[in-house]
C-alpha cells in the first residue's frame, strides 16, 4: 500500500525553492549593478587600455642529414622586432624610434632606412625620380634638401634639435608613411638581431612602446656548397605555388625550390603554432600565452656520407682542373663533370657530385641579382649527374658483351681476329680506333682482352651477331635509357639507340647504326647515375638495384616513416612508376669474362688505367671511354668497382671535354681511398706512356 504524502509538506518545498530561485536572482542583480553602475567606468578603462592579438609561430623546418647524423641542412632561431601602433602621441613614439636606433647601431643591427636624403644632407635620388617623389608629397619641384627635411620634421613633429637624432627618426617615421602599420598589422623594424638586443628591450619594454619581439626560423647550410645539388635550396613562395597547394602558406614564406628541400617539402616544412600576445595602449607587452604549439618538420635522413662527399667534390673539382692546366699530357679545355657513387648491393647513393656547384645559403632571406646572374652564367644549379645526357663511349661495350655472351654468339675463350678495319660490308667499313693511330688492328683476342683494350673491331662483330633488339634487351635490363626513380627531381630518361629512336628523329636506321650502337655511340646518351646503376649490377653480379638517396624519415613525433609511404610519395611527386621488367637471369660465367677484362683495365701492363692503380694496395675492376660530343669535344669517362672480388661499391666519373677516360681515373682512386681508409698522395700523377689512348668516333 503506497504511502500517501500530505498536501501541507508539499506546499512547504515548493515554497522553500521559491524562496532559493529569488535569493540567487537578487544576487545577481546586485552583483550586475556593482558591475555596470558602480564599478563600469573603472572596468571599462582598463578594458580600454589593453590591446589583444593573435601571432604566428613559425615552426622549426626539418633538418637534413647524412647517413651517420651529420647536419647538412638546419635551422636557427632569430629574433626580429617589429612595431605596432599605439595610441601614443608623436614625441613618445619619436622618442621609442630614437631609443630603439641607437640600441640597434650599439650593436650593429641592420634597421630600414630609405628616406631619400642622407647623413650630408644630400639627395639619393635625383631626375625624374626625384621630381615624381617631391610632386608625392606636395613639393615643389625645385625644393632644397633643407626644406624637405623642414618639411618632414614638422609633419612627424619632432621636436629634436640635433640632426643625427632627426635624422634617425625620419628613417623610421618614412618606413612607416610608406609600408604602414597598426594596432594588428606590424613594421618590420629588424630581422636576426642579436640576444644583447632582445635582452634590453625585454628589460625595459618601457621604453620601447609598440616594439614586440617576434622569433622566426632560418635555414642555414653548416657545409657551404657540399652537395648543394642533393640538398637544393629554399626561397620566398610565390604567387603561382601559393595557388597550387592546399597547404596554408604565408606570402612571407619559404619553400623548398630545388633538391631533397624541394621534392620533400611536404615532410620538412613543420607546422605553424599561435601565440596570443596582451599590450596596454601605449604599447607595453603585458603577457602572451601559446594557443597552439608549432610543430617542427620532419628529419630527412639520407644515404650519402658526407666526408665521401666532400672527397668526391674535391677530386673532381681537381680533376677538371688539372686537365685544363695539362697534367697529364695535354691541355683540354674541360668544362665541368659529376660522379656518382653507388653501394652495389643496396643501390645507395654515398656521394653525388656535379661540377660546378653553388651555395644554398646564397638564398637565405633572398639572393642578390649579381649572385644569381653569376650562378646562371656557370650553369651551376644544373645537376649533370641525374640530369645530363652524354654518350657513353666504350663504358656501353660491356652490355653487348653480355648480351653476345648470353646468347651464344660469343664465348668467353673465343677470339676474334682485329684486322683494324671491319670489312664485312661494302658500304659501311668502320674502324677501331688504334687503326686511326697506327694503321693496325688488336689481333686476335677473346671478349675479356676486348675490353681491357676497348677494341672496337670485336664489339662491331658482336653487335652484328646479336642485332640491336638484344642489345636493347639488355642495356634496358641495366637500367640504361629510363629513369633510375631516385629521389630526386629533374632526371632524365636518357637515350637508349634503336629503330624506334630513329623513326623519331626522321632518320633512316642503318646496319651501321647497329654497329655505332654496339660501342656506344649512335642515338646512345645517358646519364652518370644510369651508367653507375648499370656498373653496379655488372659488380654484383646482375641483380637488380634501384638506386635510393633516402635512408629513412625521422619524424618529430619520434616515429619513422615507412619505405612504403616514402615511395608512394615519391612517385606521386616524381610521376613515376616502379620498375616491374623481367629479370634476365644473367649467367655468372658470362659476368666473370667482363670482370675479368675490367680488372686488367686497372691492374694490367698496358691497361689504360694501370698508371693509377698498379701499386694502389686493392684489387677492382675499370674502364675508360672517350666518346666525342656535338662542337668537337671529348667527353671523358671511368667506370669502377671495389673490392674485385666482393665488390662494395661502384665510382663513375664523366668530365665534359676531358679527353680522355683514363685521366679521370685518379677521381676514383681517390674516392675508392676514403671508403676503405687508405692513405694515399693524391699529387703523384703521370701519364703511363704504356697505356694508348683513344677517341670513339660518332658514326
Amino acid at each position: 500500500m503506497k504511502r500517501r504524502i500530505k498536501k501541507e509538506h508539499v506546499n512547504l518545498r515548493f515554497n522553500i525553492l521559491i524562496i532559493i530561485v529569488y535569493f540567487i536572482g537578487i544576487v545577481l542583480l546586485v552583483r550586475l549593478f556593482d558591475l555596470q553602475m558602480i564599478h563600469g567606468q573603472e572596468y571599462r578603462e582598463t578594458s580600454n587600455t589593453r590591446l589583444s592579438r593573435e601571432s604566428t609561430l613559425q615552426s622549426a623546418r626539418g633538418e637534413i642529414l647524412d647517413r651517420s647524423g651529420n647536419v647538412l641542412a638546419t635551422t636557427y632561431t632569430t629574433f626580429n622586432l617589429e612595431l605596432y601602433k599605439t595610441k601614443s602621441d608623436d614625441e613618445t613614439l619619436n622618442k621609442c624610434i630614437l631609443n630603439l636606433v641607437n640600441l640597434l647601431i650599439k650593436y650593429e643591427a641592420e634597421y630600414p632606412d630609405n628616406f631619400p636624403i642622407d647623413n650630408d644632407k644630400k639627395y639619393k635620388i635625383e631626375g625624374e625620380e626625384l621630381e615624381k617623389w617631391l610632386e608625392n608629397y606636395d613639393l615643389e619641384k625645385d625644393a632644397t634638401e633643407e626644406e624637405v627635411i623642414n618639411y618632414f620634421i614638422d609633419k612627424y613633429e619632432i621636436s629634436n634639435t640635433e640632426w643625427e637624432d632627426i635624422r634617425k627618426i625620419l628613417a623610421i617615421r618614412y618606413e612607416i608613411t610608406t609600408k604602414g602599420y597598426s594596432s594588428t598589422k606590424s613594421l618590420e623594424i629588424s630581422t636576426d638581431v642579436p640576444r644583447d638586443v632582445v635582452a634590453q628591450i625585454s628589460e625595459k619594454n618601457f621604453d620601447y612602446p609598440g616594439i614586440t619581439i617576434s622569433t622566426d626560423t632560418q635555414r642555414t647550410y653548416g657545409n657551404g656548397s657540399l652537395a648543394s645539388h642533393i640538398l637544393g635550396y629554399i626561397g620566398r613562395i610565390t604567387e603561382k605555388e601559393l595557388e597550387a597547394t592546399d597547404y596554408k602558406y604565408e606570402k612571407s614564406d619559404y619553400v623548398g625550390k630545388t633538391g631533397i628541400e624541394y621534392l620533400f617539402e611536404d615532410y620538412l616544412r613543420g607546422k605553424d603554432g599561435k601565440e596570443e600576445i596582451e599590450m596596454s595602449v601605449d604599447g607595453t607587452v603585458t603577457g602572451s600565452s601559446v594557443t597552439e604549439d608549432a610543430i617542427q618538420g620532419s628529419n630527412v635522413v639520407l644515404t650519402i656520407d658526407a666526408a665521401l662527399q666532400e672527397v668526391a667534390e674535391k677530386a673532381l673539382a681537381q680533376n677538371i682542373d688539372d686537365i685544363k692546366n695539362g697534367k697529364f699530357q695535354e691541355k683540354c679545355d674541360a668544362e665541368g663533370g659529376s660522379v656518382v657513387v653507388l653501394d652495389v648491393k643496396t643501390g645507395e647513393v654515398l656521394a653525388l657530385a656535379s661540377n660546378p656547384g653553388y651555395d644554398p645559403n646564397s638564398w637565405v632571406g633572398g639572393i642578390s641579382s649579381s649572385d644569381y646572374k653569376k650562378i646562371q652564367e656557370q650553369n651551376a644549379l644544373f645537376n649533370s649527374a641525374i640530369s645530363g645526357t652524354y654518350a657513353p663511349g666504350s663504358i656501353f661495350k660491356m652490355v653487348t658483351a653480355i648480351a653476345g655472351l648470353e646468347n651464344g654468339k660469343i664465348t668467353p675463350k673465343e677470339k676474334i681476329n682485329d684486322t683494324g678495319v671491319y670489312r664485312r660490308f661494302t658500304d659501311y667499313q668502320p674502324v677501331c680506333w688504334l687503326w686511326t693511330q697506327s694503321r693496325r688492328g688488336h689481333g686476335y683476342i677473346n671478349v675479356s682482352q676486348a675490353i681491357q683494350r676497348s677494341c672496337n673491331y670485336f664489339f662491331y662483330e658482336t653487335g652484328y651477331r646479336v642485332g640491336i633488339d638484344e642489345i636493347i634487351k639488355y642495356g634496358t635490363y641495366f637500367g640504361l635509357g629510363k629513369k633510375t626513380g631516385i629521389e630526386l627531381p629533374s632526371e632524365t630518361s636518357g637515350t637508349l639507340s634503336s629503330p624506334k629512336v630513329a623513326e623519331e628523329l626522321g632518320d633512316n636506321w642503318s646496319t651501321g647504326k647497329v654497329l655505332s650502337s654496339a660501342i656506344g655511340q649512335s642515338y646512345n646518351a645517358f646519364s652518370p647515375l644510369q651508367i653507375a646503376k648499370y656498373i653496379a649490377m655488372v659488380a654484383n653480379g646482375g641483380e637488380k638495384i634501384k638506386p635510393t638517396i633516402i635512408k629513412t624519415i625521422l619524424n618529430a613525433d619520434g616515429t619513422e616513416t615507412s619505405k612504403s609511404e616514402i615511395q608512394k610519395y615519391v612517385n606521386k611527386k616524381l610521376n613515376i612508376e616502379d620498375d616491374d621488367g623481367e629479370d634476365l637471369d644473367i649467367s655468372k660465367k658470362s659476368i666473370q669474362a667482363v670482370r675479368e677484362g675490367m680488372k686488367s683495365v686497372a691492374l694490367e701492363q698496358g691497361g689504360t688505367a694501370y698508371s693509377t692503380f698498379k701499386d694502389f694496395g686493392i684489387e677492382l675492376g675499370g674502364k675508360t671511354g672517350s666518346a666525342e660530343a656535338p662542337g668537337g669535344k671529348v667527353n671523358a669517362w671511368f667506370v669502377g668497382f671495389a673490392p674485385y672480388d666482393d665488390p662494395e661499391i661502384c665510382v663513375v666519373v664523366m668530365v665534359e671535354n676531358g679527353w680522355h677516360g683514363n685521366y679521370t681515373a685518379q677521381v676514383v682512386k681517390e674516392i675508392i681511398a676514403e671508403y676503405f681508409g687508405m692513405n694515399i698522395n693524391s699529387d703523384e700523377i703521370q701519364e703511363d706512356n704504356s697505356a694508348e689512348t683513344y677517341t670513339e668516333s660518332i658514326n
